[in-house]
């Protein structure tokens, strides 16, 4: 299967966000086309055991398991990534420091200071050779970080500096409440915003991605740059479908 960076240098991905804990959901992901899901154990009940099955159903349904860990701890990410993922998103980055800090948890030397392991998932449990797996878990594994709020905004040029990044993912949401409109996405001082991070994100050669709850959005930010573009989530795309389901069997005939 191609990784997430392979992917992403022939185009546009799509994927969505997971926040539940059944394969089944996972599996019919992939076999609808998406590219990617992010598993969610930032606002979402998952954590390491819960996780391999939903990574098992992704790869099985030809989908790329990328996992959102909660914060920019090394021991969380270290457990993530043993697990054998084709890459880790982390909220709230908003410092160089907080992105070399992100690399140095993620890669493995001469990149990075990951902790090292071979008895584990990603290591096909100690039956994969050694340079093998260091050189293709840095070549694989895909590092998405968030820029979801002013200061993070305010440092994108000395974040963009930082080696090593794969993706920079826009956070709408969180972005809107530091800019003081709480929800509102579509307000022009988070679009003004999501536009300088897309613009910087171009000028430096880097994938910018976003978050979009309405499949018009993200067409609209697709064709202005973004190439990772994360629609809506799991629960609400089924809860989506109910509610249509349900008004279509009540409504009148005629």
């Amino acid at each position: 299967m191609e990784n997430l960076k392979q992917r992403l240098a022939a185009g546009p991905v799509y994927g969505t966000f997971s926040k539940t804990s059944d394969p089944f959901f996972i599996e019919i992901l992939g076999k609808t086309g998406f590219d990617f899901a992010i598993l969610d154990c930032e606002h979402g009940p998952n954590d390491p055991r819960t996780l391999l099955p939903l990574i098992l159903a992704a790869r099985c349904g030809g989908l790329l398991p990328i996992v959102r860990v909660s914060s920019l701890s090394a021991p969380d990410l270290q457990r993530v990534l043993d697990l054998g993922v084709a890459g880790v998103q982390i909220p709230q980055i908003a410092t160089r420091e907080d992105a070399e800090q992100a690399v140095k948890a993620v890669r493995f030397h001469p990149s990075g200071e990951r902790g090292v392991c071979r008895y584990v998932r990603a290591a096909n449990y100690s039956l994969m050779e050694k340079p093998e797996y260091f050189a293709g878990q840095n070549a694989e594994v895909a590092l998405i970080i968030h820029i979801e709020g002013a200061e993070g905004l305010r440092n994108l040029d000395a974040i963009l500096g930082v080696e090593g990044l794969d993706v920079i993912f826009i956070g709408p949401y969180d972005l809107s409440q530091s800019l003081g409109v709480p929800g509102e996405i579509q307000h022009p001082k988070v679009v003004a915003a999501v536009q300088e991070i897309a613009a910087k994100c171009r000028r430096a050669g880097a994938v910018a991605g976003i978050f979009t709850d309405s499949v018009e959005a993200a067409r609209g930010w697709r064709d202005a740059g973004i190439g990772y573009l994360a629609h809506s989530v799991d629960v609400g795309l089924f809860a989506s479908a109910c509610r249509g389901a349900v008004a279509g069997l009540r409504s009148p005939r005629g």
